[in-house]
């Protein structure tokens, strides 16, 4: 069975994010790098399907240099190889052009099933794994927390307000993760070793037979990042009693935060 996970590199959720000198990106000179959480449990399940069913797993990601750090991550906790776009065009894309990437690469690739993390911790757009399914024309499930692959076919588990629903979807298809799926291997010390040697290519545009023209123009802009207001110390309510405590409270809620 083949099967590629989508996998993006985004700064560790314990890095301290400073904006940068244009308003509009962050400081990267002093973060840590890490697999996107989502796409470690799609790396996990893609590990999961591998070891029941057999075959193949290739890891493919947009991005610049430094995102064969993740790709490398991914190798060493078992994945066969990876596939780097790396190209200026695509590292200003939105995520809609990002799945036009992707879609585009795998085309030239076989697959019978796509994972990919429900979305990226650091933009948070929900987009790409969807846009990919779309584009490639194949069945999409999203935020997946259960799966099984049998005679063909793929049948998910997802929770919904109030329950669960099971899809059943034919091969090839794409679902996305959601937390519950799995608990992801930590890379070992021989994974990290084999990883070295594992197959890791970087392509260009080009390479998968698409031009910048074909990309289009983002739908959307970023205008500006800010941090968010720092949070003002608390305050105690004074008073003899608990009714005089619980009455100074009332008042200031009513007076000066306007809640009440």
């Amino acid at each position: 069975m083949e099967i590629v996970v989508l996998l993006k590199q985004v700064p560790a959720t314990e890095s301290m994010i400073d904006i940068a000198e244009d308003g509009v990106s962050i400081k990267t000179a002093d973060l840590k790098w890490v697999i996107s959480p989502y796409d470690e449990f799609a790396v996990e399940e893609a590990l999961r399907i591998k070891e029941a069913h057999g075959g193949k797993v290739t890891i493919l990601t947009v991005g610049p240099d430094k995102a064969t750090e993740a790709i490398r991550t991914a190798l060493a906790m078992g994945a066969d190889e990876g596939i780097l776009i790396n190209d200026p065009t695509a590292l200003n894309c939105d995520g809609l052009g990002v799945a036009r990437i992707l879609a585009a690469a795998l085309k030239k690739i076989p697959y019978d099933i796509v994972i990919a993390g429900q979305r990226a911790v650091d933009d948070d757009n929900y987009l790409v794994g969807t846009a990919v399914a779309e584009l490639l024309e194949i069945p999409n499930i999203s935020v997946v927390n259960k799966q099984e692959i049998s005679d063909g076919k793929i049948r998910c588990r997802r929770t919904i307000e109030g329950g669960v629903v099971v899809i059943e979807a034919p091969l090839p298809a794409l679902f996305t993760t959601q937390r519950g799926l799995n608990e992801p291997r930590y890379a070992s010390l021989p994974g990290i070793m084999k990883a070295k040697k594992k197959p890791l290519a970087t392509k260009t545009l080009a390479d998968i037979g698409l031009e910048a023209a074909e990309l289009g123009e983002p739908k959307t802009k970023l205008i500006s990042l800010k941090l968010p207001p720092e949070r003002k110390g608390g305050r105690m309510v004074e008073g003899e009693t608990a009714a005089e405590k619980a009455a100074t409270l009332v008042r200031l809620l009513a007076e000066e935060a306007k809640v009440l």
